[in-house]
């Protein structure tokens, strides 16, 4: 018999090394936009193009690029002059309401408002492609899955690395048993991401001609235009992103998440650079180098996991089977730890034992490439991999790290872990931190 997370695995669908037979029908049978059959290529709109979205969009370009929205003029300039054909906007409400022939639309704005703008598209039966991470809080996340569900719209997050073949072998190698039972992982990014560790800044230099800063600022609170948050230095401020851990933590854990079939976490703590700083500094950017620490339960006959997040050059111990003079991972890694040997990345150590292994058998199909999975599903075929039910409990599980870091203080002076139940989006033992599983909006903005 199936176990329950089985049986939602096959639901949802992995990918098949080949798209299923299609049946060709006019759109017009189909109802217009939003029920594309795979015969004809799908109206794209981008919104927020002027950083990672170009790429997106690059990605995309089998298809018709009908529509471009972005708040800067001036830094998506190349983008529109790359697709001339499509319409321009600055405010996505007007556009969804306005453009009637957008099937699916690409997000790629700042963290806080991917909600806001996937949810109106959903509404509206778009399907959606969306930058990582899903959104800025929990409550967000879970209003967005299963909105796109109940909707039966095709969604992909934008981590891209799941469609690679080293997340698969993380997976097929583990199920392998090569490193036994595996109780112990450590993640961690040592990239640099945005400003964090600072201070708002006290003065207000005028607002650019070509950046429309009430609407970049969207849902969030109001604060003066300061070019330190745009056009891309915003990953580092509460308001507006979530940290190292937010922005990396669904590229890099998903691997972990899907071969050891994590869930949610019942126990979350942290320390961090911000431990001592003024609440200046604490309230307003996450730190700049924080650890963060996972306790996940027993699930499907595994065991329970402790999972440790690492950023801003915070490393975990160095293992002893890994070669003198060979680098420890890349500035994204992981590191599994089991009972019968060690895998970094997704190759086990020392490189001896990985030779000595080989390759472990295929179980899981490989992808026809990350924005190709979603265009393939927007178009009827199977749902990706990374869409919205598996990128929504992904991200939630991420973002309650993020609160951690947030309580750390509170949490050290009581002597505490941040106690989690997931399913119900409440930390149980310390009540005022249930705050940030929520955002406040500013008025005239809801989900």
């Amino acid at each position: 018999m199936k176990t329950r997370r089985e049986s939602k695995l096959s639901r949802r669908g992995f990918l098949g090394t080949a798209a299923a037979a299609f049946t060709v029908v006019p759109r017009h049978v189909l109802g217009g936009a939003g029920n594309v059959p795979p015969s004809e290529k799908l109206n794209i709109a981008g919104i927020g193009i002027g950083g990672r979205g170009e790429g997106d969009l690059d990605e995309c370009r089998s298809e018709n690029i009908v529509a471009l929205c972005d708040v800067d003029e001036k830094h998506a300039a190349r983008v529109f002059k790359k697709y001339p054909n499509a319409r321009k906007w600055t405010d996505f409400r007007k556009m969804l309401d306005e453009q009637k022939d957008i099937d699916a639309v690409v997000i790629a704005t700042p963290d806080h408002t991917h909600a806001v703008i996937a949810m109106a598209a959903i509404r509206r039966g778009k399907h959606i492609y969306c930058e990582k991470p899903l959104a800025h809080s929990i409550w967000e996340c879970r209003q967005l899955t299963e909105a796109a569900r109940a909707a039966k719209v095709a969604t992909q997050l934008g981590n891209q690395g799941q469609a690679s073949e080293g997340n698969r072998l993380v997976s097929e190698i583990i199920w392998d048993g090569a490193l036994g039972t595996v109780r112990e992982v450590h993640a961690w990014c040592n990239r640099p991401i945005s400003p964090r560790g600072i201070e708002r800044p006290k003065d207000t230099p005028p607002v650019p001609a070509t950046l429309d800063w009430d609407l970049w600022l969207g849902p969030a609170k109001s604060r003066p235009y300061h070019p330190t948050y745009t056009p891309f230095s915003w990953r580092g401020w509460w308001d507006f992103g979530t940290g190292v851990l937010g922005d990396i933590g669904c590229h890099q854990l998903d691997p972990v998440f899907r071969a050891l079939k994590l869930g949610y976490p019942t126990t979350v703590e942290a320390c961090s650079s911000n431990m001592d700083e003024p609440p200046a500094v604490r309230e307003e950017t996450a730190p700049k180098a924080s650890i963060v620490r996972y306790e996940f339960p027993a699930r499907e006959g595994l065991p329970p996991l402790m999972l440790t997040w690492y950023d801003g050059g915070l490393m975990p111990q160095r293992p002893l089977e890994l070669e003198e003079g060979r680098k420890f991972g890349e500035a994204d890694d992981n590191l599994f730890v089991g009972d019968k040997g060690k895998m970094l990345g997704y190759r086990l150590i020392p490189e001896t034992r990985m030779k000595e292994y080989g390759k472990p058998p295929q179980k899981i199909a490989r992808s026809p490439g990350h924005h190709k999975e979603w265009l393939i599903a927007c178009k009827g075929g199977p749902a990706a991999r990374a869409n919205f039910d598996w990128a929504g409990p992904l991200t939630e599980a991420v973002l309650v790290g993020n609160i951690a870091l947030k309580m750390e203080k509170q949490l050290y002076q009581k002597g505490l872990k941040l106690h989690y139940d997931g399913p119900n989006m409440q930390v149980t033992n310390l009540p005022e931190a249930n705050r940030y599983i929520r955002d406040e909006y500013r008025a005239g903005w809801s989900l």
